[in-house]
């Protein structure tokens, strides 16, 4: 299923006083952008993740945002620096000694010394990394259903947008079926015009037919034309991603247009490049917006 480039997502997973909140969102881009923001105590889980977002996302900037409260005893372990804490100790009670200053320090005085509780997070990594991805593969669930849904609804836009085209494209066809007669009438008309002389060279006219057919037919950019109009209706069909695919398919679409217009000698063909061409556009604009 074709997906949008836009879309969000949010996951909140609790479990043994654990919290992990995850949220995604995203926007058009050429490529695949991932750009993760975590708390420290779960940098180390940042390339894992990214590489989680990567294998099921191919194109837009993407943002994760992800949020970590732990009310439990996994994942946190509180050193005392007992050696330190002597440390001070020691030094005060010189200074005290030394200066005549009393000393009333208490256990209390010395835990709010720098460095003497430090926080060891490295415990229980494993199981709060297994958690933090269940997490985010909530969060990527919500995330890319958003982006089908979104999908879905320029697929739609889409393809009414290619049976105009397809439409005008049938009409061309009809009216350069009699371009070349037409112009044999008119040739005929105004030869005679300039030579006064109901005569006419057939020989002469024979080659300026030739000469006008082959300037001025456009069979060859109407078969292009259609045959690109059918890969269309088949990508969009097909499962993301095909964001280039089409974007590049729009592009020769808009060149066999512009090659149609330029040759064809007739206003009612041109009036209908002319409706082709807003519509190719409109297409180009939505397809920016898919995977």
């Amino acid at each position: 299923m074709i997906r949008s480039m836009t879309g969000y997502g949010r996951s909140k997973y609790e479990i043994d006083g654990r919290i992990y909140t995850v949220d995604i969102k995203s926007v058009n881009h050429k490529y695949c952008d991932v750009s993760i923001k975590l708390p420290r105590i779960l940098n180390y889980k940042e390339d894992d993740l990214r590489k989680k977002v990567i294998n099921v996302i191919s194109r837009g900037k993407i943002d994760v945002y992800i949020t970590f409260e732990n009310y439990s005893n996994k994942g946190i372990d509180v050193k005392f620096n007992m050696e330190l804490a002597k440390a001070y100790v020691n030094e005060l009670n010189r200074l005290s000694e030394e200066t005549g200053i009393s000393n009333n320090m208490t256990a209390i005085d010395i835990s709010k010394m720098p460095e003497i509780f430090k926080l060891d997070e490295s415990n229980d990594e494993d199981l709060i990394g297994s958690e933090l991805d269940k997490a985010l593969e909530q969060a990527l669930e919500k995330f890319i259903e958003m982006r089908e849904i979104e999908g879905k609804k320029l697929v739609q836009d889409m393809i009414k947008r290619i049976d105009f085209i397809d439409e005008k494209v049938k009409e061309i066809s009809k009216f350069s079926n009699g371009l070349v007669e037409e112009y044999i009438e008119k040739l005929k008309i105004r030869v005679k015009e300039l030579l006064q002389t109901d005569v006419v060279d057939e020989n002469r006219l024979a080659q300026e037919i030739v000469i006008y057919s082959d300037k001025c037919s456009i069979e060859e950019e109407l078969t292009r034309l259609n045959s690109h109009i059918n890969q269309f209706r088949n990508l969009i069909t097909a499962s993301s991603p095909i964001g280039k695919k089409i974007d590049f398919l729009i592009q020769e679409m808009n060149r066999e247009t512009n090659t149609i217009g330029s040759k064809a000698n007739c206003l009612e063909i041109t009036n209908r490049v002319i409706e082709i061409k807003t519509e190719i556009e409109n297409i180009r604009e939505q397809v920016q917006n898919i995977e």
